[in-house]
């Protein structure tokens, strides 16, 4: 455990006291250091949080309700969460943890000051994922024992069903997330909300702002319908203005706690903020941006004129999911509702209503999911649904955040979508153009510049042409006509675990119950859905790499073996090559599809150690009737014995290579990256790495044989000018970011022809 003390003071945190004082305190520390006006605040770190964990012996407690959690299981998911938030609310503080807590709060003042407590967990407000509402604030805490519930009920929250369920989706390992707490003085704002940098879909130049009476509480979780400002960045003016109806506002509530009122009918349709106002706020926005050169989604408030920053984190969701509007709609198509557009892209379906998240279990896959307003407790059911209405909210509330991120078509601020629509009713949703159609409309979709407009050059005339092929990554098939959408070269990773995980059945289950053929087809259309979206362009698809902690919350995974550390155990290639069946059932698949004419498919194998691996494995598909000798077989190199012996590989056969570097770096340098005592040190431009891509490219290159790489630092613009720098043959990267290693790659080609050229003429 890092030496950190219990207390950190905000004047103390930067952003790399991530580990500490988590997304929110980091923030604060940063925007109080390039002097915006942050209100006072201390942060209980995350190492005091892990003490009293340890001290209090809940640490193993937790691990043992925790290890085996099935997250789709509803009923298991609660239960679980409720007995772990038990015990952390009812173990005992220790002692001396309690008498800092108290003594930073004295500091603060004298008199017991009236504070926020809010979460701030380490794996949040991060730029590739938004932990929006995951953790709980306290509002209106006043004295000493109210602060000390406060936090432990904060820390309480890091275990609570939909944070669980939220990071078992991102991949985020339970044991492994710490949180802090943030402890700062409550800004009794008059009128508040929240303020986007930059939009938050499309990226533009411009400052979105929503604002209304009271706390921002009641614009963050959609309570009200808030007052919509745009400010022009390249003008310097205010553009659009909505004034909405503001019928309630959330408010202190005595000495603890927050209620929700009604807003005094002469206040309802008055405009919050005034356009110096505006003005003002974009300004400290810009500068928040500038600083951590992203942009950023900004929390506000104002008090008699006076305005405070109260937190900022990354914009997740720019460049996510294609803008497809229905421009071409039937125009006999009848409007049923209209709202504002807050996450594009069109789906039809059937409405369910939900008017309480324990009412969740009725949703159903493809449906609309049609609400007041959504909550995080809502989120998986959000994760099923086609499309989002709601009758409250903008474009910062909770549903557009979230709607963003997970690429679902969303219309908020509807009014009365939860009256005027019925349960079974097939509606059209619109999500750009904040419109409801009754019944199905056909359309005829625009992409955006996330779209196939994506690669083109900014005159708009022709796309970007490089040398370099530039791939994309797939994880399942849904997602082919959005990757393929980009314009990519071909898809540098299929991730076939994928595909199997999604059935909630192990391999072994399909061969005990004689289902096999069920197993193959499923692999066999999962992985055509992909190969038809890129005709005539390659495909590489990932054998099985699931380590057997997947395996085992999945039917037929009661006899997985436990394993100390899964990452490093019974996966990839070792497994297949001592799992005949579960190899010979892939294979099959495989030899299907380029019997029926895919020969742009691509197979690439995982955690590959020796080449005696991959020769056994050519062998077995030569067995199993593949023409091995005419098909493009690969290993990933992701082991540094992969990397060392490559020439030996390309001796043996291989057609293809690709870095996988999301391992490679942590097994080069052993760093587990989820581990918050070491994650700072994890680092992808590492010497030692880099000298094993540079020798393993090299080496590919003498014999002729294509080499990728497919990894994470794939996506950093950064890396990809290193690689091409370096020769690498080509580069696969996540699909939000193909437009800009696209560009990154063209601008290194031609700096790279202009230098050679140079030197001729020198000579």
């Amino acid at each position: 455990m890092k030496d950190v003390p219990n207390i950190l003071w905000l004047e103390e945190i930067r952003k790399e006291d991530i580990s500490s004082v988590g997304g929110k305190g980091a923030s604060l520390g940063e925007m109080a250091s390039i002097g915006l006006p942050v209100p006072p605040a201390f942060v209980v770190t995350a190492q005091a949080f892990r003490r009293f964990l340890v001290e209090t012996g809940l640490d193993q407690k937790i691990f043992k309700v925790s290890e085996n959690i099935d997250v789709e299981n509803n009923a298991v998911l609660e239960k679980a969460a409720d007995t772990i938030k038990t015990l952390v609310i009812k173990a005992k503080m220790p002692a001396a943890l309690k008498d800092d807590i108290k003594a930073s709060y004295k500091k603060m003042s004298q008199n017991d000051l009236i504070v926020a407590v809010r979460s701030s967990a380490t794996a949040e407000d991060l730029p590739d994922a938004s932990f929006a509402g995951q953790q709980e604030t306290y509002l209106n805490i006043k004295g000493e024992a109210a602060l000390i519930t406060a936090v432990q009920n904060c820390w309480a929250s890091l275990y609570g069903a939909r944070a669980i369920y939220y990071r078992a989706k991102q991949g985020f390992e339970e044991h492994t997330v710490n949180i802090a707490v943030v402890v700062q003085q409550l800004v009794h704002s008059e009128k508040a909300g929240v303020m986007f940098t930059s939009h938050p879909i499309s990226g533009d130049s411009i400052t979105i702002i929503e604002g209304s009476w009271g706390l921002g509480e009641a614009v963050v979780s959609g309570s009200v319908s808030p007052d919509h400002y745009i400010f022009d960045q390249r003008t310097e003016s205010v553009g659009e203005k909505t004034i909405a109806n503001k019928k309630v506002e959330i408010i202190p509530d005595g000495s603890h706690g927050t209620k929700l009122v009604a807003v005094d009918p002469a206040r309802q349709d008055t405009q919050v903020l005034s356009d110096a106002e505006i003005a003002k706020l974009a300004m400290y926005g810009k500068i928040a941006e500038n600083h951590y050169g992203i942009p950023q989604d900004v929390e506000w408030g104002i008090v008699a004129g006076t305005i405070y920053i109260l937190q900022s984190r990354p914009i997740t969701t720019i460049g996510k999911k294609e803008a497809k509007g229905m421009s071409g709609h039937n125009k006999d198509a009848k409007i049923l509702l209209k709202g504002q557009g807050a996450a594009p892209g069109t789906a039809t379906g059937k409405v369910v209503i939900i008017r309480d998240a324990k009412d969740t279990g009725s949703v159903k896959e493809g449906d609309i999911l049609v609400t007041r307003m959504t909550n995080p407790d809502m989120v998986p059911a959000m994760r099923k649904v086609a499309a989002i209405v709601t009758d409250e909210g903008g474009m910062t509330c909770h549903a557009a955040i979230v709607s963003r991120e997970l690429g679902t078509p969303a219309v908020v601020g509807t009014k009365t979508g939860t009256q005027q629509l019925k349960n079974g009713q097939l509606v059209t949703v619109d999500g750009e153009m904040g419109i409801v159609y009754e019944g199905e409309v056909s359309t005829a979709t625009t992409q955006s510049k996330t779209g196939a407009a994506a690669f083109m050059t900014s005159g708009g005339n022709a796309p970007i042409i490089t040398a370099t092929s530039v791939k994309v990554n797939v994880s399942i098939p849904e997602a082919a006509a959005r990757a393929a959408s980009t314009g990519a070269d071909g898809v540098g990773l299929l991730r076939i675990e994928h595909l199997i995980l999604g059935l909630n059945k192990t391999p072994g289950w399909f061969i005990a119950n004689h289902k096999e053929e069920e197993f193959v087809k499923e692999l066999y259309d999962g992985i055509k859905i992909v190969l038809d979206a890129f005709p005539g362009k390659t495909v590489w698809v990932r054998t099985l790499d699931a380590p057997t902690d997947e395996f085992r919350n999945m039917q037929g995974g009661e006899s997985e073996p436990h394993e100390h550390n899964p990452m490093l155990g019974w996966r990839g290639i070792r497994r297949d090559l001592q799992s005949f069946d579960q190899f010979r059932l892939q294979v099959e698949a495989f030899k299907r599809l380029w019997k029926a004419g895919y020969e742009h498919l691509g197979v690439m194998f995982p955690m590959v150690s020796h080449p005696d691996q991959f020769i056994k494995a050519k062998e077995m598909m030569r067995g199993w009737g593949v023409d091995v000798d005419n098909v493009a077989l690969g290993i990933m190199i992701e082991i540094p014995a992969s990397a060392i012996m490559i020439e030996d590989f390309l001796k043996a056969g291989i057609k293809f290579a690709s870095f996988g570097t999301n391992d490679l770096i942590q097994y080069t340098i052993a760093i587990d990256r989820n581990n918050e005592n070491v994650a700072d040190m994890y680092n992808p431009q590492h010497p030692a790495v880099l000298t094993l891509i540079h020798n393993s490219i090299q080496q590919c290159r003498a014999y002729g044989v294509e080499c990728s790489i497919c990894g994470q630092a794939g996506s950093d613009p950064k890396m990809a000018i290193w690689l091409v720098e370096h020769g690498i043959t080509s580069i696969s990267a996540n699909i939000d970011a193909i437009a800009k290693i696209r560009e990154a790659v063209a601008k290194t080609e031609k700096r790279i022809i202009l230098e050679a050229a140079r030197n001729r003429d020198a000579e």
